[in-house]
């Protein structure tokens, strides 16, 4: 990977990293609200419109990856010329450690997914027994787990490991050649497809039951039990 990022390389990191900022400050919000207003109601639905954004973008990235690697398995994961733009400005963070950009890049993307997945959890949690509440809280725990994994491999390499440290990389054990990047290239395709199907059924569920969910039918609700 390139050492060298381009203003616009930067530009596209701090933009990235700020779309994350601003989601969880956003989930945030929605979680200590009192109750689900409508402006908080709307605020949850754009939580989950950008985690929604966000995810294809995340996705794509994997499925290029895979997709190289049918024709190269020998060669080293590629990443798609807008993934290598944004690692590189990521990489400004510690130039002398080249793998560390990307590592971020993967990093702040699940926290965008996760933040989407959240969203949804919090959108329904007013309405115990939805379906978009159950696959919601499904997805934020494996989504977490995938994004602590994420956390995990960042800080070794920043830390300075010597490689990576995580599943993916069988806690660094694996040396650097065609076995460890096929399976690190294949362990977060299925990982990350797996937790956007479940997003996708997460929000499917939402769609149809967002007449129970929506401020209106709740407020209704409470006031009748009062």
């Amino acid at each position: 990977m390139s050492h060298t990022a381009s203003g616009l390389d930067i530009l596209g990191a701090v933009l990235l990293l700020g779309w994350a900022v601003a989601m969880w400050a956003a989930v945030a919000v929605v979680a200590v609200a009192d109750r689900l207003r409508p402006w908080v109601f709307r605020l949850a639905v754009a939580i989950v419109g950008l985690g929604v954004v966000g995810q294809l973008g995340h996705i794509q990235e994997h499925v290029a990856q895979v997709g190289y690697w049918l024709f190269h398995p020998n060669a080293r994961p590629w990443m798609t010329p807008w993934g290598t733009g944004l690692a590189n400005g990521f990489g400004v963070v510690d130039p002398s450690k080249p793998s560390l950009g990307m590592e971020i890049l993967h990093f702040v993307g699940n926290l965008i997914f996760l933040a989407g997945l959240v969203g949804v959890t919090l959108l329904a949690g007013r309405a115990l027994h939805t379906k978009a509440r159950k696959w919601g809280r499904m997805g934020v725990w494996m989504q977490g787990i995938h994004g602590l994994e994420h956390l995990v491999l960042t800080l070794s390499v920043w830390l300075g490991a010597p490689r990576a440290i995580g599943l993916s990389t069988w806690f660094g054990l694996l040396d650097p050649g065609p076995g460890l990047w096929t399976y690190r290239v294949w362990w977060h395709f299925v990982a990350n497809v797996v937790g956007t199907v479940i997003f996708a059924i997460a929000v499917w569920h939402l769609w149809h039951e967002r007449d129970e969910l929506s401020p209106e039918p709740l407020e209704r609700r409470e006031l009748a039990t009062v």
